[in-house]
């Protein structure tokens, strides 16, 4: 996977998913995105998107406990970093997706890659 927070803003497009607000400190929101499911969260004030999908067995991450940064796969306890995606324990080896998020206008908005 990648971690596409690290792409030129200008070489994406940024998808408005919600108001600023209806994510609270602490919550997350789960959405998709031209069929792909994306959870955003908010740590200390800040956004974080990833794929919202554990590269061990392709079922659902974004439920799990949140613990700083790291969020843990519930079925069999992977975790990963939600500023990054990369796959911190096992028995995930792989990286998570994880994409800029941006606040316009009171907007959400994830940027995903540009298809020029």
């Amino acid at each position: 996977m990648y971690n596409y927070r690290n792409i030129d803003p200008a070489r994406c497009e940024f998808v408005p998913i919600g108001a600023d607000v209806e994510i609270p400190d602490g919550k997350r929101m789960f959405v998709e995105i031209d069929g792909i499911p994306i959870v955003v969260f908010r740590v200390g004030g800040e956004l974080f998107a990833i794929a919202d999908i554990c590269s061990h067995d392709d079922g659902p991450l974004g439920d799990g406990d949140l613990e700083g940064f790291e969020i843990a796969c519930p079925r069999h306890g992977a975790r990963f970093d939600i500023r990054t995606g990369k796959a911190l324990a096992l028995p995930a080896v792989v990286d998570i997706s994880a994409y800029p998020v941006r606040v316009t206008d009171g907007q959400i908005e994830i940027g995903l890659p540009s298809v020029d």
